[in-house]
């Protein structure tokens, strides 16, 4: 099992982890797969170790804004253990890739019996809360272009990868703009020589130029995170 491929479990106690190694299965999901919709009853948690996977809130007009991105640097569902049950978001798988899925009842029970793993669940769960408002203030005060490279450079350090595969349509989705202002930024970029786009697939090119063009938001969810809970979310190796 790669539990080290997760930052969360690689940081747990031998005795937590070993609590948890009966209820782990690795998984491999599909991009967009939906993990669950607002309103489920969660029954499982998901440790991502290659899959990024994002927490996006759906309007009635059926526009969609993401409010947190999890990849090896968390979990997906953990207050469900906490004895919030139900959903109140949908999570979608942004990048496919692997997740470490853990039976709700086998996290809940190991995290009752060890007060170390329950303040992780309860740090982990305030990332995500601080992620979301970051995002509700990014969204109101941000322009399209520095959220846009901000959004891009978290993806790369949760996926370690260069090369992410979206397309147009995804990212608006995901930046909650339509797709012509995600084709105008882009083509913007391109032409800055930050990024190379094709047909559903984004090249980072000149890492320095992504980090001076996105928005403060990017630094301070890192550090919030690195704070909460000590990890860093640069990626592990260079980034092919």
């Amino acid at each position: 099992m790669p539990h080290r491929d997760n930052l969360l479990l690689a940081s747990l106690s031998p005795s937590d982890l070993a609590a948890l190694q009966p209820h782990l299965k690795l998984v491999h999901f599909k991009q967009e797969q939906v993990l669950f919709e607002a309103g489920d009853t969660i029954d499982a948690t998901y440790f991502p170790t290659s899959a990024v996977i994002s927490i996006v809130v759906t309007l009635s007009s059926g526009q969609v804004v993401e409010a947190a991105m999890v990849g090896r640097d968390g979990v997906v569902g953990a207050a469900a253990a906490l004895d919030g049950r139900m959903a109140l978001s949908r999570a979608i798988v942004q990048l496919s890739g692997e997740a470490i899925v853990c039976g709700l009842a086998g996290l809940r029970g190991a995290a009752m019996q060890s007060q170390s793993l329950l303040s992780l669940l309860i740090r982990h769960e305030q990332t995500l809360y601080a992620q979301a408002q970051q995002s509700a203030a990014c969204m109101a005060a941000h322009h399209v272009d520095a959220r846009l490279c901000r959004w891009l450079l978290r993806s790369r350090d949760l996926s370690q990868s260069d090369t992410l595969l979206f397309t147009q349509e995804f990212l608006a989705e995901m930046l909650g703009v339509n797709r012509t202002t995600v084709t105008v930024v882009a083509h913007t970029l391109q032409q800055a020589g930050i990024i190379h786009y094709t047909r559903g697939k984004i090249r980072i090119t000149n890492l320095e130029g992504l980090q001076d063009a996105a928005c403060e938001c990017y630094e301070t969810v890192r550090s919030q995170y690195q704070g909460l809970l000590g990890g860093d979310l640069r990626p592990a190796r260079t980034p092919e």
